[in-house]
């Protein structure tokens, strides 16, 4: 197997990674075949999967030109992947040049292209750390140059939480982060659920059987549960909806079914 320039040295280049199945969905070039391979027999169940990322991505932009509209301009971006085209150091340094990203993800590939990206930039970093271990992310150095945990920031846990099993008490992990942000500040999730696919559960669970296979399981949780994540936070206009819902910019008619597949919402620290 080929060994491309920009892989880290040590990375198992035959195993998939979701971060890089991810980047292949949304057209990227940083996946391997296994990942390719597994995205297409994810495919194979739920053919729009490209679509729901894409609306993912259009979700997340919003909410982060959102923010800085709100005057918040640092933001912690945990499970943030291999940053393709629009991404959150872009969107939000765009609408206010001196914001401040951190990027969190435990696959080295994403890390290291991330490193790739944002060098030269000083307003943005990223560690390498896990969703299910909050404290070495806040106590991570990065973290602590770049963000002022004293004002608020922008907690991003986009197309994450759904990678953590019930087991992994991924609530514990949202409020301990909860509880390290000032007042003010925002948790911009989205998360998948069998809601709003427009499949057969039966078929659509076919998706979730693939990324169990690679030792990635996919947590598929209803509407009621996803909002629970936002306990201690108030939710925003217009709450827990489908991803292109949540203030969307210009008219839904044309819209992909599959891309209101899942939901997405914004809460802020009282």
């Amino acid at each position: 197997m080929e060994r491309p320039a920009w892989a880290p040295p040590g990375i198992d280049i035959s195993v998939p990674s979701v971060s890089r199945i991810y980047d292949y969905y949304l057209g990227g070039s940083h996946n391997f075949e296994v990942d390719r391979e597994a995205a297409r027999r994810a495919m194979d169940f739920m053919p729009g999967l490209p679509k729901i990322m894409q609306a993912n991505r259009a979700f997340m932009r919003r909410a982060v030109r959102y923010a800085v509209s709100e005057g918040i301009t640092q933001f912690l971006d945990i499970g943030s992947g291999i940053p393709t085209f629009g991404n959150v150091h872009e969107v939000a340094q765009n609408a206010s040049p001196g914001a401040r990203v951190v990027y969190v993800d435990h696959d080295p590939v994403a890390v290291a292209h991330s490193k790739a990206v944002l060098a030269g930039n000083d307003n943005a970093d990223v560690i390498a750390a896990d969703l299910r271990k909050p404290q070495d992310i806040l106590s991570d150095p990065g973290t602590e140059t770049l963000l002022d945990l004293g004002r608020p920031v922008a907690l991003l846990l986009v197309a994450v939480l759904h990678f953590l099993e019930d087991a992994d008490d991924p609530r514990q992990a949202v409020a301990e982060l909860r509880d390290a942000l000032a007042p003010g500040s925002l948790l911009i999730l989205t998360h998948a659920s069998y809601e709003g696919i427009p499949l057969p559960q039966e078929r659509a669970s076919g998706t979730v059987g693939v990324y169990r296979d690679i030792r990635n399981p996919l947590v598929m949780r209803s509407r009621d549960e996803i909002v629970r994540f936002f306990d201690g936070f108030e939710l925003l206009e217009p709450g827990v909806v489908s991803m292109p819902h949540w203030r969307p910019e210009g008219p839904l008619d044309q819209e992909d079914p599959y891309a209101f597949s899942g939901f997405a919402g914004v809460g802020r620290k009282g």
